[in-house]
């Protein structure tokens, strides 16, 4: 071979070198020295591994409002209840326990229980209607003439029940003439329900009258929510 074909040769590598390179460049790119490294690649970056930030699911609790004659003793248990079910307020409890309290008696007196499902428990259905068969299954002449004295007894949690007790002072209405009752019922609901409905899963009489707020009764028409 010539040492003119030789320099030929050289020639046609140089340029071809220069092809291949210039090609590589258009498909590659060129490096800027910002490049992440090529392990990199299979590590998710800072955005894709960072947890998402977790905004508070339950608005914080205010002050809880104590009804009148509310024992102050009772707030911290009240305050448990209220933590456990958000929509607990004891003012609009109270009120629907009046009206549960009314309505519970006059379903017994008229021997009728069809109302109140879902407002007692089964074992309180069982107890009321063992009373009405007891009587012999009619209606008492009674009539709730008073109610005067409603106020909180008790609170706690069971697990995921909440329980409230509520006492009553009444004036009822009978065959044999007025009497006063004092009576501890005690509501229960699913914490944080969406029901807002309570049920009563147990009644009791007050032994210590002494115990209970005075005595303000009136007509049962003015007091009854």
């Amino acid at each position: 071979m010539s040492e003119g074909s030789g320099w030929v040769e050289i020639v046609l590598l140089a340029l071809l070198a220069a092809f291949i390179g210039l090609r590589l460049v258009s498909v590659l790119g060129k490096r800027t020295g910002q490049e992440r490294p090529i392990g990199d690649a299979f590590r998710p970056s800072a955005e894709v591994t960072a947890p998402p930030r977790r905004e508070a699911t339950n608005p914080v609790r205010g002050q809880l409002l104590l009804p009148p004659g509310t024992d102050r003793g009772l707030l911290p248990a009240l305050e448990a209840v209220a933590d456990a079910d958000p929509g607990f307020a004891p003012d609009r409890f109270l009120a629907g326990a009046r009206s549960a309290y009314g309505l519970i008696l006059e379903a017994f007196w008229t021997g009728d229980l069809s109302s109140l499902t879902g407002l007692v428990s089964d074992e309180v259905h069982h107890n009321l209607s063992n009373a009405i068969e007891a009587r012999g299954g009619g209606s008492l002449p009674n009539r709730l003439t008073g109610l005067g004295a409603v106020a909180l007894r008790d609170a706690t949690v069971v697990g995921q029940m909440v329980e409230v007790t509520v006492g009553f002072v009444a004036r009822i209405a009978t065959s044999d003439g007025e009497i006063e009752t004092r009576d501890l019922w005690t509501f229960s609901r699913l914490a944080g329900n969406t029901d807002p409905a309570w049920v009563l899963i147990a009644t009791d009489n007050e032994d210590d009258s002494d115990q209970m707020p005075p005595d303000n009764l009136g007509d049962a028409s003015d007091n009854n929510a």
